[in-house]
């Protein structure tokens, strides 16, 4: 009896175990046994000119969030364990699998264990066996095998995500320092905002006057004030002194009056009112 040894077992667990027909009928993410430990072919239907078959296939796919944490193989007369079901099959119309034994497994969510079915091999009856690998009984001239042990699942990856030119500029260290001011000419621009005001104001009265004698209502001539269109500017006695500096001598003169000086120049008692309105409202006399 020869001894087939594992070199390298796999650590990702099997999430699922199923019977298929052949490899073009294999579903998704599942790898199809096809040949046993001996280099026989694996189909559980032996013998000449046989067109159909079965094969065992399984999954390790973890989005289900379940693993296969024991097999077993019963007979027909035995009860299935608790907590175990029948494997699926993914067979053609006219093929089909043998009940005197059949396949049985666990299935458990993956939080639950730290153990579970590892891999599945078959062998040929009577010739070899799997080293570090539990036997499972015989089916239809075939040794089923599996081997148990601690899984691990991949570590999900973060997605790298595109961070935006602004949010590269956002920095938590402060502000940059302060940009000098831009010199400027305060009259060029008062003059240019003014004229420009005065355009934009005369070009809304026009349609202000053309809305109110398109429609019935008036309500937009109402609205129109007797500065509209009138450019606003400095008078020029005001423009001459602005450029001019004040002398010392005259911020000098200048009182800075307290609050107390206020209320008291701005003293008012409103004794005249009192005495009109006791004259024009008289007590009445029961």
């Amino acid at each position: 009896m020869s001894v087939l040894g594992s070199s390298s077992a796999p650590c990702r667990p099997i999430t699922a175990v199923a019977w298929v027909s052949n490899s073009s009928g294999c579903p998704g993410h599942f790898t199809l046994i096809s040949q046993t430990e001996d280099g026989a072919s694996a189909n559980f239907i032996r013998g000449f000119a046989i067109k159909s078959g079965y094969f065992l296939c399984y999954s390790k796919d973890l989005s289900a969030g379940m693993v296969v944490a024991d097999v077993q193989v019963i007979t027909d007369k035995e009860t299935i364990p608790h907590g175990y079901c029948y494997i699926p099959e993914f067979l053609e119309q006219k093929a089909s699998v043998g009940k005197k034994k059949r396949i049985c497994v666990r299935l458990v969510p993956m939080g639950s264990v730290t153990t579970a079915v590892l891999d599945l091999k078959l062998t040929v009856k009577n010739k070899t066996m799997v080293q570090q690998y539990t036997c499972l009984g015989d089916m239809n001239g075939f040794v089923v095998w599996c081997l148990k042990g601690q899984f691990s699942t991949p570590v999900p990856q973060a997605k790298p995500r595109r961070v935006s030119l602004d949010m590269r500029s956002l920095s938590l260290e402060g502000a940059g320092p302060p940009q000098p001011l831009r010199p400027s000419n305060p009259s060029d621009v008062s003059s240019k905002v003014s004229f420009r005001r005065s355009k934009l104001d005369t070009n809304n009265l026009m349609e202000d006057v053309n809305d109110s004698g398109n429609h019935s209502n008036h309500s937009s001539i109402h609205s129109i004030t007797g500065m509209d269109g009138v450019p606003f500017s400095l008078h020029p006695k005001f423009s001459s002194q602005s450029d001019t500096k004040v002398s010392a001598s005259i911020l000098s003169d200048i009182r800075i009056r307290s609050v107390q000086d206020i209320e008291n120049e701005y003293n008012y008692t409103f004794a005249v009112e009192e005495q009109a309105a006791r004259r024009l409202c008289p007590s009445v006399s029961s």
